[in-house]
């Protein structure tokens, strides 16, 4: 049985928060690069070259790649040969979170659902961090972070086809949620689906796909050319790079699929902004 301590879990996490609200990771960053070059209307060509400045600015004089700093959302693979020792490893992540926000001068965006009040003051800075656990084979401690902004979450959708729906309805649905998005989640979009489960299967494997490497093929060969399929149309509808109009929307699809019910295809879309803030550690 391996030891692991619980600071080290704790320092691990501040940094993490830290480093990925300043820096776009190297996948985004190529990415955007990408679509720069390709990018056949000015004006968009223009946006994507202002979001690529603002990038390299954040990342030397480490400030925040946008105001919304986001939700802080994990992903943990658990050794079953793994112990925490000196406290539990959700307060370990919580409380990594929190000195990561604090500390990096990021902002407070966790509240009330009605009252609208901030909770930094009561339960800690931008907490209660969203954590996926899963237990795994093993000693090590896999996490992966995002943060998670409210501009492209809100746009976000799930629903539950009839299995007769087929590849056809999967790509209306998502043509559907990312032309009602429209400019509202700062695109160049990454865009994540997750098809079958059950409907809340479907939801987390959508914002589980994007954390995948941007760029990256989907392992199934049969998935691999659903997403090419599914980014074409979507760049067809001409969104842009922040809603200006343009042939670069969507920088990526990643889909995440998993058995299903006989009767029923659940479908969600979890969509993320041009600013893809996310990064993985093994402890």
């Amino acid at each position: 049985m391996r030891e692991l301590e619980y600071k080290e879990i704790v320092d691990a996490i501040s940094k993490m928060v830290i480093h990925t609200a300043y820096n776009l990771p190297k996948d985004a960053l190529e990415s955007m690069k990408e679509a720069y070059e390709n990018e056949k209307s000015p004006v968009s060509k223009e946006v994507l070259r202002q979001l690529l400045e603002n990038a390299k600015i954040a990342s030397s004089e480490s400030r925040p790649l946008c105001q919304d700093t986001g939700l802080g959302v994990f992903f943990v693979k658990v050794g079953e040969d793994l112990k925490i020792k000196g406290g539990s490893l959700k307060d370990a992540i919580n409380e990594g979170t929190r000195i990561g926000y604090e500390k990096g001068y990021l902002r407070a965006s966790t509240c009330e659902p009605f009252s609208r009040k901030n909770l930094k003051d009561k339960i800690g800075y931008n907490l209660p961090a969203i954590i996926h656990f899963d237990i795994v084979e093993g000693d090590k401690l896999d996490i992966e972070y995002a943060a998670k902004g409210g501009g492209s979450e809100n746009v976000s959708r799930a629903t539950v086809l009839p299995p007769a729906a087929g590849k056809e309805g999967v790509i209306e649905y998502v043509k559907q949620v990312v032309s009602d998005a429209g400019p509202n989640p700062c695109p160049p979009l990454t865009v994540g689906v997750g098809i079958g489960g059950t409907f809340e299967k479907a939801a987390i494997s959508s914002k589980h796909a994007l954390f995948r490497d941007i760029g990256s093929i989907n392992d199934d060969p049969e998935m691999a050319e659903l997403e090419k399929s599914i980014k074409d149309e979507l760049n067809k509808l001409g969104i842009g790079a922040m809603g200006m109009g343009g042939t670069e929307s969507v920088l990526a699809v990643h889909i995440e699929a998993n058995p299903c019910h006989i009767a029923s295809l659940p479908v969600s879309v979890n969509v993320q902004c041009h600013s893809s803030r996310h990064s993985h550690i093994v402890l």
